[in-house]
């Protein structure tokens, strides 16, 4: 998902939206432990959409902070 579209939701959109990733992360690493993983560049990719999501979350709370 682009950064783009990740700002054009609501604050609520954007928590569910990290809740969603953070649980197909743990799905991911559960499969990785047990030897079922069978895309291993998912696991980079949903790392770094959090990392995202949380970028656009933080700089909006930093944004209304000033």
């Amino acid at each position: 998902m682009k950064t783009s579209e990740i700002r054009g939701k609501t604050p609520e959109e954007q928590r569910q939206l990290l809740l969603d990733l953070l649980r197909e992360q743990f799905g991911l690493r559960m499969q990785k432990g047990t030897g079922q993983l069978t895309r291993p560049s998912r696991l980079k990719a949903v790392r770094r959409e959090i990392a995202r999501v949380r970028t656009v979350m933080n700089e909006k709370a930093m944004g209304s902070a000033q």
